[in-house]
C-alpha cells in the first residue's frame, strides 16, 4: 500500500498523510481502542512535548530500529508511557506491525531518517489526542 510506504518516508510530517494514516488505523478495532488517559495527559503537561519527543526518539532508536530488536513483538508495553500507547495505536509497536501496516522490512535496521518519520507520526497522534 503506497500510503503506508509514504507514511514512514524520511522527514514525514505532512498533516494530510498523517490524517490518511489515522483514518486507516481508525478502521481497526484494536488500534482505535488506544487513547491517552488523564494520567498520560498530566504526564505530558508536566514533562512537556519536547521531553516526550526525546523519549519517543529513544524508544524508537533502541526498541524498534535495530534489525532484530530484543524481545521483538513484546518490547512495547501496553501502558506506562504515552509513547507506548501511541506506538500501539499507530501500529509502530514491533517489527511485525511495522511490516504489516507500513511495509517496513524486517531484518533491516531502520535508518535514522525513517526513524524520524515514525517519531513524527507518533507525536502527531499524541498531539491529536491532547486536543481531544
Amino acid at each position: 500500500m503506497a500510503e503506508g510506504r509514504e507514511m514512514m518516508d524520511e522527514g514525514c510530517n505532512d498533516t494530510e498523510r498523517h490524517e490518511t494514516a489515522f483514518a486507516r488505523l481508525a478502521r481497526s478495532k484494536f488500534r482505535s481502542c488506544f487513547h491517552l488517559s488523564e494520567a498520560d495527559r498530566k504526564y505530558i503537561a508536566d514533562k512537556g512535548m519536547e521531553a516526550i519527543r526525546a523519549h519517543c526518539e529513544d524508544f524508537i532508536r533502541t526498541r524498534l530500529a535495530p534489525a532484530y530488536p530484543k524481545g521483538d513483538g513484546r518490547q512495547t508495553p501496553m501502558r506506562g508511557h504515552p509513547v507506548f500507547k501511541a506506538q500501539h495505536a499507530c501500529a509502530c509497536c514491533c517489527r511485525d506491525c511495522l511490516a504489516k501496516w507500513w511495509h517496513v522490512p524486517r531484518g533491516v535496521e531502520i535508518p535514522s531518517a525513517q526513524q524520524q518519520g515514525i517519531v513524527d507520526f507518533l507525536m502527531a497522534w499524541i498531539e491529536r489526542e491532547m486536543g481531544k
